[in-house]
């Protein structure tokens, strides 16, 4: 069978797995796509235009806007506009000192408390009460930048508030369907992943309803040279808003005889590798959750 190229540093180990009996085609190999991690978007973080910040209404509507447009180039999902008691808001207010203003920020969450406070950075009082749209702008760029911190710290105080945050237990796990392997592939593969992904940092679930993670998986195949078959397994980590958040997938070609009648040993081999990258997939989310700069409500 002919091996994709491998770092150095992975061959050893399948070299010596090769002196055992199971078959070697996907071990040390997820493939270029392995364990890539989209990161789920959190909940809007709504900006009012604020009325005690020593701007006109037309200067605190765009400041809102240049807030929210800020901290979206952040990757926080932001609005500007007015927010309701269950959202999470950023009330910006506004002192003077000397010939300077001073921008501060209150972070409110649903229930309306007040989760942090934070001063901005200082702006020249004159371009400030005329709404200058470049130092509007250019305040909002620099105290959204200052914030990430605050909303860091935010976001690891209400996960670890909550019993049910993935910080204080383990992930729960559905393993849905395998589809489009041939023979028994499927069941095979499905079968073997399930035995293999429970973990430290995660446990299976029965019920999807229940489930933080589920991971399907999709065989594709087609003829390849010297009468093999290039096989390519995409394991796919949905998170429980059905949000796709990461793929590990194993490309290999592999001789028909391998595979026919039935998998084997090449499933439980191409499992345990796919185990392996949707295990750290799962990792990646869990560590993001914990220490990103959003808010998880």
């Amino acid at each position: 069978m002919r091996r994709l190229a491998l770092p150095i540093a992975m061959l050893l180990p399948i070299l010596l797995g090769g002196c055992g009996t199971l078959p070697q085609p996907f071990y040390g190999n997820p493939g270029p796509e392995g364990a890539k991690l989209a990161i789920p978007p959190p909940p809007v973080l709504i900006i009012p235009p604020p009325t005690q910040a020593l701007l006109a209404d037309d200067s605190a509507r765009l400041y809102a806007a240049d807030l929210a447009a800020a901290f979206v180039a952040l990757d926080v999902p932001s609005i500007a506009g007015p927010g309701q008691k269950t959202d999470w808001r950023l009330i910006a207010t506004a002192s003077l000192s000397g010939n300077d203003v001073i921008p501060a920020y209150t972070i409110l969450g649903p229930d309306s408390k007040n989760y942090g406070s934070q001063t901005g950075a200082k702006v020249n009082e004159a371009d400030w009460a005329n709404g200058n749209a470049q130092a509007l702008n250019k305040a909002a760029a620099t105290d959204a930048l200052a914030l990430c911190n605050l909303l860091a710290s935010v976001n690891a105080s209400v996960q670890q508030s909550n019993p049910q945050s993935l910080e204080n237990r383990p992930a729960r796990i559905f393993m849905g369907n395998v589809t489009g392997a041939p023979t028994d592939g499927d069941s095979a593969l499905a079968l073997d992943i399930t035995r293999d992904l429970p973990s430290i940092q995660g446990v299976l679930v029965e019920n999807p309803a229940e489930a933080d993670f589920t991971v399907s998986g999709q065989v594709k195949t087609q003829p390849d040279t010297n009468r093999q078959l290039l096989v390519q397994i995409t394991w796919t980590v949905r998170d429980s808003n059905h949000r796709a958040i990461g793929q590990v997938t194993q490309l290999h070609d592999l001789d028909p005889a391998d595979i026919t009648p039935y998998w084997g040993d090449v499933a439980a081999a191409a499992a345990s590798q796919g185990a392996s990258g949707v295990q750290q997939v799962i990792s990646n989310a869990t560590l993001q959750k914990k220490s990103g700069h959003k808010i998880h409500g």
